[in-house]
């Protein structure tokens, strides 16, 4: 098994009411000017603003401000935006996060050029009810029963002139265009899927109609072991290596004491990655201190962000949805055991 060494707790809630009730789920990127942290920050009614602060380095804190940099304005993300990820596409970065209304919580994207100001481009995935989805997905042949179980809110009261549509959370990009198309993982409960498309106004509605007609061949990870049986979520945004996107995703199991979050590690190809070359048979690495199993959520480790430093890893995650921690990897050490891992499911 690969060692994790777990740096403890980097970033928590102040005073300030934009975060008084917690800072979770970074995005994370390094650039000439540093390493930049936009963290989810949450006020008391959980509603959420995305805050930022430097690093000088994978640990140290440099600068943070006082005010959030990305804020609700409207009414699709009215109660929050939440869990913040970010790449570099050529010279234009692409921040993704979700955006809730205090109903529906659905994937969104804003854009810059200098990490200070974001235009905002608003929903991005699909914005249908379960029902419609279902019938599209299962022209083929049924779902899995797990997408009723975690997507059909039919139950739910709602406001008048309100639906409930299906959650799509956990847009993360891929840092560089693939064969002339933008790709993006995107996860309805319980695998992650991934859509492609060469522009943002190609995301149409009949797109996405035609997206889930052929549902099954978007799905590019489902869950397999104990770990995650639950369901799985894109976690920090792919990197590539010589061995295909090496992607750090979250899977969930249910016990006795509710839902346990881990941090998992995988290998997607790099000209296809709806394919999946080989994943850990185990979790990379869960809760076990009280930092990570106590708080505003219990037995949460969620990655969201990722730098590289030399062979090192840097990983950050939302601990027990209240505080950011990081852990780090031998990057080389990761890689070859995801690749001895597929070399024994070969023979």
């Amino acid at each position: 098994m690969i060692t994790i060494n777990k740096h403890g707790i980097i970033l928590e809630k102040t005073n300030l009411g934009f975060e008084n009730e917690g800072v979770l789920n970074p995005a994370v990127i390094r650039n000439e000017r540093g390493i930049h942290m936009f963290y989810r920050a949450v006020s008391k009614g959980n509603y959420s603003s995305i805050g930022y602060c430097k690093l000088k380095s994978p640990l140290e804190l440099e600068s943070r401000e006082d005010v959030p940099v990305i804020f609700p304005q409207s009414d699709y993300e009215s109660h929050g935006v939440e869990d913040p990820r970010i790449v570099k596409i050529d010279d234009i970065y692409f921040l993704s996060y979700t955006a809730y209304d205090g109903l529906n919580a659905m994937g969104a994207l804003a854009t810059s050029v200098d990490l200070q100001h974001f235009e905002k481009h608003g929903i991005i995935v699909p914005q249908f009810t379960y029902d419609e989805f279902h019938r599209l997905a299962s022209c083929k042949g049924s779902i899995h029963g797990k997408y009723a179980r975690y997507n059909n809110r039919n139950n739910l009261h709602v406001k008048p002139n309100r639906k409930n549509l299906l959650w799509d959370k956990n847009v993360i990009f891929f840092p560089r265009r693939i064969n002339g198309n933008l790709y993006f993982m995107h996860r309805i409960r319980p695998d992650i899927q991934i859509a492609d498309v060469f522009a943002l106004s190609d995301l149409t509605k009949e797109y996405w109609e035609n997206y889930f007609l052929h549902f099954a061949e978007n799905i590019a990870l489902t869950p397999k072991y104990k770990h995650e049986v639950s369901y799985i979520g894109g976690g920090c945004p792919p990197i590539e290596t010589v061995h295909g996107w090496l992607l750090i995703y979250h899977g969930v199991h249910d016990t006795a004491k509710g839902y346990v979050y881990s941090a998992c590690a995988a290998l997607l190809d790099l000209e296809n990655p709806r394919k999946e070359l080989t994943r850990l048979p185990y979790a990379l690495f869960n809760p076990e201190h009280e930092w990570e199993l106590k708080g505003e959520v219990n037995n949460v480790c969620f990655p969201t962000g990722s730098v590289v430093f030399d062979d090192t890893l840097f990983i950050y995650y939302g601990a027990a949805d209240e505080r950011i921690a990081c852990a780090s990897v031998s990057l080389s050490g990761l890689l070859n055991e995801l690749v001895l891992t597929m070399q024994k499911n070969e023979k």
